[in-house]
């Protein structure tokens, strides 16, 4: 294990030093870096341990636990969804978004630290502090993939959007190495204080990987920019009222966010209930899990970067079609898997498609975004269209689970979503460089 930890931190180590002889460079690996932290959240948090321990010691494996999980997930998107746009316009107004990042940084290491404490017939608790950590978590995003137009230029947006995906899922490595120690007995009751303190290190690796970007990057100076107040706030609603209803003169923008809709939801619900398939339908134990995810991680860094080149060179819109043909093959796949062999080829696949479709979406996403409006339309993305698309799929996935008694006919639902998807995306034009509200 350690010989595994120590190499792919020699990685980054070689990344470090190609990147730190220049200036420009020296910022965008400091972002980069951010997502190296904030990955060990989503695959500890949302994808992998928690979701075992939630279900199979909080709610003692009883069925309701998809139900429950569902209902938490969806409930902190719908939150997100509600509050980025203001938030985010907020942060344009006031020329504060750095302090907005460390406020949602700062909640979700909190609260995820506070998750170490959880334990059986406390799920109440567990879902309010499973809320929190990932509103904070998501609701970070918005103003950390804002800062992504200053610092990549058009022509290498999709390299820049695919390295930062990449080095997530290096990060997601990386915690699942430190945490496999603890694991290694099961996610279950007799192993309850190894679970609860692999939590914490994730909290810990959050915080420290992630304190880097606060000290070295800074909010560009600008004049006339108000300090964060109810009457900045009051004008960021009034900002957002406008965004909405002038969206539509700008159809390539509503049909891409519409697409974005439907396609992440899925993707999300992939990712939140992916642990719980495996085990529940499969019979996976937690060391193959933990061997799983660190495959589908690996093929996600390999997708991020080489469909990081792939988006710069045929465009963001072509990359998208490509890798939602990709999902559809993935669900059926998983559908139909009758043998975890057979499920670890279908995860190596969906880990290719991951970190390219997300990659390829917010490259679109910032070549349509005006750089005066940057953070508020990234609040549009990451928020209103980005965390409300995860509340129908989890949703709708845990109650045909628990309803049916199937979860592979709760994923054959997400199909519906994909192709929607799809269909919408088919009809988005080529974009350039970004739109102006003036237009």
């Amino acid at each position: 294990m350690e010989d595994g930890f120590l190499s792919h931190f020699s990685v980054i180590f070689l990344v470090c030093r190609g990147l730190l002889r220049d200036p420009q460079k020296y910022k965008v690996f400091f972002w980069l870096l951010f997502d190296f932290a904030n990955t060990s959240f989503s695959v500890m948090m949302v994808t992998f341990a928690f979701p075992l321990y939630f279900k199979n010691v909080i709610c003692k494996g009883e069925p309701s636990g998809d139900a429950l999980w569902g209902f938490s997930v969806s409930l902190s998107m719908l939150l997100v969804a509600v509050i980025s746009p203001v938030l985010g316009a907020a942060a344009d107004y006031s020329g504060k978004r750095k302090r907005f990042l460390f406020y949602f940084t700062l909640i979700s290491v909190i609260a995820t630290a506070l998750l170490s404490f959880s334990g059986p017939g406390m799920a109440v608790a567990a879902i309010i502090l499973f809320i929190f950590a990932n509103m904070g978590f998501e609701g970070g995003l918005v103003f950390y993939d804002a800062y992504l137009k200053e610092l990549a230029t058009d022509k290498s947006i999709g390299r820049v959007s695919g390295y930062g995906f990449a080095m997530g899922y290096l990060g997601a490595l990386s915690i699942l190495l430190l945490v496999k120690p603890l694991l290694s007995k099961g996610i279950v009751l007799a192993n309850v204080s190894n679970v609860q303190s692999s939590f914490l290190v994730a909290a810990i690796f959050f915080a420290l990987f992630s304190a880097p970007l606060f000290l070295v990057l800074r909010d560009e100076k600008q004049e006339k920019r108000a300090a964060i107040s109810f009457a900045a706030l009051s004008r960021s609603v009034r900002e957002v009222r406008y965004t909405v209803q002038h969206i539509m003169n700008y159809p390539d923008l509503a049909r891409f966010l519409l697409a974005y809709f439907f396609y992440n939801d899925a993707i999300l619900t992939v990712i939140s209930f992916s642990s719980i398939y495996a085990q529940n339908t499969l019979g996976f134990t937690t060391g193959e899990l933990i061997a799983f995810f660190m495959l589908v991680q690996t093929t996600a860094i390999a997708g991020s970067v080489i469909f990081g080149f792939v988006t710069d060179k045929i465009g963001p819109k072509r990359t998208i079609v490509i890798t939602l043909m990709i999902w559809f093959v993935v669900i059926v796949a998983a559908i139909f898997a009758d043998s975890k062999e057979l499920f670890f080829y279908t995860g190596m696949l969906a880990g290719m498609s991951m970190g390219s479709s997300q990659a390829a979406s917010r490259s679109m996403m910032t070549r349509l975004t005006p750089r005066e409006h940057v953070t508020e339309f990234f609040g549009f993305y990451d928020g209103t269209f980005g965390k409300a698309s995860a509340v129908a799929g989890p949703f709708v996935f845990g109650l045909v689970s628990s309803q049916a008694g199937s979860q592979k006919a709760a994923l054959a639902s997400l199909l519906l979503f994909f192709v929607t998807g799809l269909l919408l995306m088919s009809r988005v034009k080529s974009v350039g460089s970004g739109y102006s509200l003036e237009q």
